[in-house]
Order: C-alpha cells, then sequence, then structure tokens
C-alpha cells in the first residue's frame, strides 16, 4: 500500500478497535509513519503515492499491530514530548501527561518567588519534572529519586542526551535514603490510582507500582506528607500532584502533617490536580538548621 492509502485504512481501524475519534486515529498513523520513514508530516501530505519498501512496510506493520493491541504509543516510539522537550520512555516508566506539566509550572512559580537553592522530585520516572525544573532553573540543585532502578536508568539518560547536568539522581523509596537533606522544594506525582480503579485496564501497559497506591490511592501522599517535614526548610513548600477527586483529603492530610497555607489549583479542564503546603516555620521535633 502506499502513503494515502495506509492513512485511510489504518486510521478506520484504530477508531474501530480502539475508539479513537477521527483526528486522533489519524494523528497517530502519521505519527508511526513519520517514525519508519523518517520523514516530516509536510512529507506525507506531500508525497501519499509513495509505497513503502518492504523493510518499511514490515516495520510499519509491525508497530501498528501493537497499538492495535493497545500498546501505547508512546512506548512504540519509545519517546513522549513534555514541558518542551522529548523524553525517552520505557515500559519502566509512567508515560508523562501533559496535565503533569501544570505542576512544574507551579514549581518555578514559587522557585522565582522565594529563596530556593534545592529542589526534590520524588518518584521521578523518566524525569520528566526533574529535568524539565533542572533545565528551566540551571542555578538550582534538584534531586530526583526513585525506587526503580530500570525507572532511574531512564532519567538519567534523558538527563544526559537534555543537557541536565544539575540533577542529581538517587535510588530511594521515597524519603529513606536521603538522610537529613533538606530542600525549599519538594515536588511529587506519587501513584494516586485506587486499587481497583476500572480505568487500571487501560493502564495495563504502565506499570503498576507507578500508579495504584492502596485502596483509596492515598496511601503513598499519606506516607509523603507525613515524613516531609523532615526534609524541608522553614518556609519550604511540598507540591503534589494527586487524581481529579482527591483535592480535598490531600489537603486535609496536608494540614494534618503541620503545613499551612493549603491550597489546591485547577488545570486546564477545571479539576483540582495539584495541592500544596507550606512550612511556615522550624519543625520543633526536628533540627531544622
Amino acid at each position: 500500500m502506499n502513503i494515502g492509502e495506509i492513512l485511510r485504512q489504518d486510521g478506520k481501524r484504530l477508531q474501530d478497535v480502539l475508539g479513537l475519534d477521527e483526528r486522533e486515529a489519524g494523528i497517530e498513523v502519521r505519527c508511526l509513519l513519520q517514525a519508519v520513514l523518517n520523514v516530516s508530516r509536510a512529507y506525507l501530505m506531500t508525497y501519499p503515492e509513495r509505497i513503502l519498501s518492504g523493510d518499511e512496510s514490515s516495520r510499519y506493520s509491525g508497530y501498528i499491530e501493537r497499538r492495535l493491541k493497545g500498546e501505547p504509543i508512546a512506548y512504540i516510539l519509545r519517546e513522549r514530548e513534555f514541558f518542551g522537550h522529548v523524553f525517552r520512555v520505557t515500559p519502566a516508566t509512567l508515560i508523562p501527561r501533559p496535565d503533569t506539566e501544570l505542576l512544574v509550572e507551579l514549581a518555578l512559580q514559587r522557585i522565582d518567588e522565594a529563596n530556593v537553592r534545592r529542589v526534590l522530585d520524588m518518584g521521578t520516572g523518566s524525569g520528566a519534572i526533574s529535568i524539565s525544573i533542572a533545565l528551566a532553573r540551571p542555578e538550582l540543585e534538584v534531586v530526583a529519586l526513585d525506587a526503580s532502578e530500570a525507572a532511574l536508568d531512564v532519567a538519567i539518560e534523558n538527563a544526559r542526551r537534555l543537557g541536565a547536568f544539575n540533577v542529581r539522581f538517587l535510588k530511594s523509596d521515597w524519603f529513606s535514603e536521603l538522610n537529613d537533606e533538606r530542600f525549599e522544594l519538594i515536588v511529587s506525582n506519587p501513584p494516586y490510582v485506587e486499587a481497583h480503579d476500572a480505568h487500571l485496564k487501560d493502564l495495563r501497559f504502565e506499570p503498576e507500582s507507578a500508579l495504584v497506591s492502596g485502596m483509596d490511592g492515598l496511601d503513598d501522599i499519606r506516607r509523603i506528607s507525613a515524613e516531609a517535614l523532615s526534609h524541608l526548610n522553614p518556609g519550604a513548600w511540598l507540591m503534589l500532584e494527586h487524581g481529579f477527586d482527591q483535592a480535598q483529603s490531600v489537603r486535609d492530610l496536608l494540614r494534618r502533617s503541620g503545613l499551612e497555607e493549603v491550597s489546591s489549583v485547577r488545570d486546564l479542564s477545571g479539576m483540582e490536580r495539584v495541592s500544596m503546603g507550606r512550612l511556615t516555620r522550624a519543625d520543633p521535633f526536628c533540627n531544622n538548621t
């Protein structure tokens, strides 16, 4: 088949099998073709009569069959754009979502407003959050941790390729390996999906450990909120991404931990997506020097 026939036929197949709308299906087929042929979108539109070679056809067929089975296109192409940068992703990491860019934007606002020198990103995955912050503010020291060594390998490669040399990566189960390190800002997009959430079937290709957090989805946020004060300097902020219906629960956890100025911020769709709190005074149970 030629390019034009592939665009029409496989766009329709993706609509029928995966329930994509016509526009989204067309974009995905174009992305797969562009990756196989190493050409631009304009090329596909200009030369619809071009017939794929045997090797090109075989490679494209493998890609489209994987997509028809539900595998995310980001894993097939092994990359995803986030905050203006292209990140490598693998099944060891979550696929960065546009919603998470709000967390980065809010972090950069706080960095500019306060005397922030050190930032911690917890559960860094592909490194999308930590690297985006580090590239935008190269004067900062950014620490990025994850319990998964495979995820850290991906993040380290992304940092090297994108030139984020002010990020230090650490294998740690949340705060366990940080000793007495402290920060002016801690950010995290932790697991927050309920264990029996019906949507998990649509996320079956992504690592469950980076998605699911107990029966109500809040186990990891509880732990982060409870332990964060030991790693925040006075005046520092903790910012957490969470599910669309979890904002009130997260605010309660932040207040219970001793943080103040607690609030939530809505994303572009109007959902409360990020909640934050500030350590306004020294923790009386810790050495905050």
